[in-house]
């Protein structure tokens, strides 16, 4: 088998796992018929350490996205083919939907049961009955949008030699967002880690809202800081004489 067809299965487990494992952690963090019900700092502050653990786990291998909004992003900055992107989008919905059905196999199913009877479905994101279906894409589109962001940010050229802690960066941005938008939408900002539980739930409705808005975020943030922000590094140009003096010098 090729090289390259090797590095993009790789790349592909990679997201799979990696999402699997955001939505399995990140629900199992939301769990509250186990003795303990979670504050809603605890499940923002769960959802972000789990994002920042898998990133530093897989970030060298795939780039971690764990989102299809983030490959969009890529995608739109020419860090990943049309065909990887496709591939990508794949992983993280498939693996969104084995992370769920693993943890129902892991929680007793009343904790399933009963949030089905109360409403959408256990860890399913919905939008705040106080809200209209148009101010839910809003707060998605807006909170997506500074993910986004920070995504852009990450992946200037200029920041090429910044890298060192961006699994805590992105950790601590999601939980922030998730702090502020969570009463609004339950701040998915992440079409997979909304399809998974409804999934496994079957219930549809205002799903559309978290594939809209995140989306929508995505592509026009992404090509609003490439043509706006954006700045080539250039090559630093190799200076021939400082080269031969040092090499004098080690000479001596």
């Amino acid at each position: 088998m090729k090289k390259s067809t090797l590095d993009n299965i790789s790349v592909f487990l990679a997201e799979l796992i990696g999402t699997g494992l955001l939505v399995m952690l990140g629900c199992m963090g939301c769990v509250s018929g186990l003795g303990h019900t979670p504050s809603h700092f605890e499940l923002c502050i769960n959802f972000g350490l789990i994002v920042m653990i898998i990133v530093q786990i897989f970030g060298c291998v795939s780039g971690s996205h764990l989102n299809p909004a983030v490959t969009a992003a890529a995608w739109v900055y020419e860090l990943v083919s049309t065909k990887m992107a496709l591939a990508y989008g794949a992983a993280q919905c498939i693996g969104a939907f084995m992370g769920y059905g693993i943890l129902k196999l892991l929680t007793p199913a009343s904790v399933f049961d009963v949030a089905l009877e109360k409403g959408a479905g256990f860890c399913v994101t919905q939008p705040n009955s106080a809200i209209s279906n148009m101010q839910a894409v809003g707060i998605e589109f807006v909170a997506t949008m500074v993910l986004i962001l920070v995504c852009c940010g990450v992946w200037d050229p200029r920041n090429a030699k910044h890298h060192d802690s961006v699994a805590l960066k992105f950790g601590f941005t999601v939980g922030a967002l998730a702090v502020a938008a969570g009463p609004y939408t339950g701040a998915s900002m992440n079409p997979a880690r909304s399809l998974g539980p409804v999934l496994w739930n079957g219930v549809y409705n205002a799903h559309w809202i978290y594939w809209v808005g995140p989306l929508g975020a995505a592509f026009l943030t992404a090509f609003a800081y490439k043509a706006v922000f954006r700045r080539e590094v250039p090559i630093e140009q190799h200076n021939h004489e400082l080269a031969a003096l040092n090499t004098d010098k080690s000479n001596v």
